[in-house]
C-alpha cells in the first residue's frame, strides 16, 4: 500500500516575523500530550489512524516528539525536534525524522556557524533568524499567537523559512478567519491558517488551525496535494497538561 499520503503527517512549518510588524517576546505553549485522529484520502481511497505528540519546555529547552500509526500499516512516522526558547520563540538545534519504509534522515541547525545543514544533500542554507524545522514550526505559530494574539486577525501575514529534507524555503501563511471546529474532544474555534503555493507550483497546500483558549496548540492540520486528490488530516482528540 502507498504510504505517500502520510509522508507529512505533523510536517512542520517555520514562522519567522508578521509582515511588517515587530515580533514580541514569544510564549511557548505549557507542556502537554497531545493525540490526534489521522484520516486520509488518496484517489478516492480512505484510511485512518492516529498520531501522538509529546511537547516539553523546560529551562529554556523544548523538545518535540511525535509518533504516527495507520490502521493497516502501523508505525508510518517518527520525527524529534529540540532546541533552545527564547524571546523570538523556537530556536531548532536538531531535527530528525524517520518515515515508513525509507532511512532516517537528519537537519542540523549549527548557529555558531549561522548554518543549517542536511544528512541528504550537500546544500548549505545560512541562519538568519526565525528558521524552523518541519515539526518545530506549528509549536512557533502556537507561541507567537500567545504572545500576540491581537495581531492573528483575518488577511494577517506570517513569513516563514521552513527547513525540510534537503533544503529550506520560504513560505507564507495567511490567517484567513476564526472558526468553529468540530473534534473528538467537542466544538472548538480555531484560528484558521493557510499556506497556499503559488498558482504554477505542484506543492502541497498546508492548513493550520490554533485553538486560544487550549494555549493555542495545533488542534488540526490538513496537507492537500495540488490537484486535491491526495489528502491527509489529523484532528485534536486529547490533551493531557504535564
Amino acid at each position: 500500500m502507498n504510504s505517500k499520503i502520510f509522508s507529512t503527517i505533523l510536517a512542520g512549518t517555520a514562522l519567522s516575523l508578521a509582515a511588517g510588524s515587530a515580533l514580541a517576546a514569544a510564549k511557548a505553549p505549557p507542556p502537554a500530550d497531545l493525540k490526534y485522529a489521522i484520516t486520509a484520502t488518496q484517489k478516492g481511497m480512505s484510511l485512518d489512524g492516529e498520531s501522538n505528540v509529546k511537547w516539553r519546555v523546560d529551562g529554556g529547552r523544548y523538545t518535540l516528539s511525535s509518533e504516527s500509526r495507520a490502521s493497516i500499516l502501523g508505525r508510518i512516522q517518527e520525527n524529534r525536534s529540540e532546541g533552545s526558547v527564547g524571546d523570538d520563540g523556537l530556536a531548532p538545534e536538531k531535527f530528525t525524522e524517520k518515515r515508513f519504509r525509507k532511512d532516517p534522515y537528519s537537519v542540523t541547525f549549527d548557529r555558531e556557524a549561522k548554518a543549517i545543514r542536511f544528512t541528504e544533500g550537500t546544500k548549505v542554507f545560512a541562519i538568519k533568524g526565525g528558521e524552523q524545522d518541519r515539526a518545530s514550526a506549528p509549536w512557533q505559530l502556537a507561541a507567537l499567537g500567545r504572545a500576540t494574539p491581537s495581531k492573528f486577525v483575518a488577511g494577517s501575514e506570517w513569513r516563514m523559512i521552513v527547513a525540510g529534507r534537503r533544503d529550506a524555503e520560504p513560505w507564507v501563511f495567511k490567517v484567513t478567519r476564526t472558526e468553529k471546529l468540530r473534534t473528538p474532544m467537542g466544538q472548538l474555534d480555531a484560528v484558521h491558517l493557510v499556506r497556499e503555493p503559488s498558482a504554477d507550483s505542484k506543492e502541497q497546500q498546508v492548513d493550520i488551525w490554533l485553538a486560544p483558549a487550549h494555549e493555542w496548540y495545533p488542534v488540526k492540520v490538513r496537507f492537500s496535494d495540488h490537484d486535491g486528490e491526495d489528502v491527509v488530516e489529523q484532528t485534536i482528540a486529547k490533551i493531557t497538561m504535564k
